[in-house]
């Protein structure tokens, strides 16, 4: 008969002993776990959001991305409106109002030169260049727009043309047009484009013909070079010395070339896919339109290939899952090798695995993810195999929670590289993981616990 006495010493050795009772704790501490590794998510954003911050720095005092729009042709001209008084009579006056016709064809060629600026430990790509501007304007269909040629002041015409950052401009440009040889200004009012700059030109002699325009912008920029698509026909060549750029936008190249030696790229665009006409008026607003812009802004990025923040962070989303199976894997050692493991120290193996992201990060942000993979994942196996070593007193079994363990990270590894067929083949070793385990835990009696 048990006694009083022998009933808690008997309940007190079932819980310690209880495999169903450390089975609860170890979830409940995969569980818990789950707060440190949302800190180390966040830590990882918060470096994230400190590099973005550099660059953005970095390219606010060097130059910033840089989107050329333009040139468009822009000829204001008179227009009789009547309007009430005050008293209710009608009274006519005379506006000025504005004509914009966009090039017939519109060329841009240039060659990058593209570096590495540092800050600290944050690496930003910025490049110098020279965009050679050239094209034409055709005659304008006045009577597509119930205009005739005598409203029109050609001799107060102007061409504006655009740069998403003037800090990036190197030298005035100076605008061949017509003939006609004139300095851009910075323009003044509401305008066609943000930045916007102008030469005023004479058109009185011109009217009837097509006129050629060229010019060059010497500039300098960082990570981006964008164009809009404005020309009724638009050719863009630009070569450059980055081998690993990125085309981006509406519009793909026609042809392209990267090699270790740098990228070219060719682009034809027709009218037909552009969102704007080819001529209009009184409405300054029609080219800024976002989504307008958005359907016609196409060009090439010089991104760095490696960004570690962002592989770091799809490392992290498997911390739980990694933790999950080695604790599985050191349960299930420790029921068919009959020697039991602490409490205590599956916290502390936890606590290993969770720094092991902190160890990626750091080392990351000095020698690129890969390294900073091996380094990490070589230190913490080392770390808790050592440890399990000492603890389970077999060198054998230590031996093989180490392949686990390799084995394990080795598979995120891969993962993380694969991308496109991460999940294809994240299921199917998760499949495997599983069946390993259920095989595994087959001839454990858990009734006897």
């Amino acid at each position: 008969m048990i006694t009083e006495e022998q009933q808690p010493q008997g309940f007190m050795h079932w819980l310690k002993e209880s495999v169903t009772v450390k089975l609860a704790f170890i979830g409940i501490l995969i569980l818990l776990l789950l707060i440190p590794s949302s800190l180390v998510d966040s830590l990882i954003t918060e470096r994230a959001l400190r590099q973005d911050q550099t660059i953005k720095d970095v390219t606010d005092q060097y130059s910033g991305s840089q989107l050329i729009q333009g040139p468009v042709l822009v000829i204001p001209y008179k227009e009789l409106v009547t309007e009430n008084d005050a008293k209710g009579n009608p009274v006519t006056r005379q506006v000025i109002k504005n004509l914009y016709v966009l090039p017939n064809d519109l060329h841009y060629k240039g060659n990058l030169v593209s570096e590495v600026l540092h800050r600290g430990i944050y690496e930003v790509p910025v490049y110098n260049g020279t965009i050679k501007v050239s094209g034409n304007f055709t005659k304008a269909d006045l009577g597509a727009l119930s205009l005739n040629p005598d409203q029109l002041l050609p001799e107060k015409a102007s061409v504006i043309f655009s740069i998403s950052d003037l800090k990036g401009l190197k030298t005035n440009p100076q605008v061949n047009i017509g003939g006609q040889t004139l300095t851009a200004e910075p323009a003044a009012g509401d305008n066609l484009f943000a930045n916007s700059l102008q030469v005023a030109l004479n058109l009185k002699e011109l009217m009837d013909k097509t006129v050629p325009f060229r010019f060059d912008l010497d500039l300098k920029g960082s990570e981006e070079l964008s164009f809009l698509h404005i020309g009724k026909t638009t050719d863009v060549e630009i070569s450059g010395n980055w081998d690993s750029p990125s085309f981006d936008g509406r519009y793909l190249p026609d042809t392209r070339v990267v090699n270790d030696k740098g990228f070219s790229a060719k682009w034809r665009m027709l009218y037909y896919n552009r969102p704007f006409p080819q001529q209009w008026v009184n409405d300054v607003s029609l080219l800024t339109n976002d989504k307008k812009a958005a359907d016609a802004i196409f060009g090439v990025k010089m991104k760095l290939p490696v960004d570690q923040y962002q592989k770091t962070t799809r490392t992290s989303k498997y911390a739980i899952l990694i933790i999950m199976l080695t604790f599985v894997s050191l349960f299930l050692t420790e029921l068919i090798g009959k020697r039991k493991v602490h409490v205590f120290n599956y916290i502390l193996i936890g606590a290993a695995m969770l720094i092991y992201y902190t160890l990626l990060l750091s080392f990351s942000e000095q020698v690129g993810y890969s390294l900073a993979y091996l380094i990490a994942s070589v230190a913490t196996i080392a770390l808790i195999a050592a440890f399990l070593g000492s603890l389970l007193k077999n060198k054998k079994a230590a031996v093989i929670f180490t392949f686990i363990l390799t084995l394990f990270y080795s598979f995120i590894y891969v993962i993380i590289q694969l991308e496109d067929l991460s999940l294809l083949i994240g299921s199917i070793a998760l499949f495997i993981i599983v069946a390993a385990l259920m095989y595994s835990s087959r001839k454990i009696n858990w009734d006897k616990h």
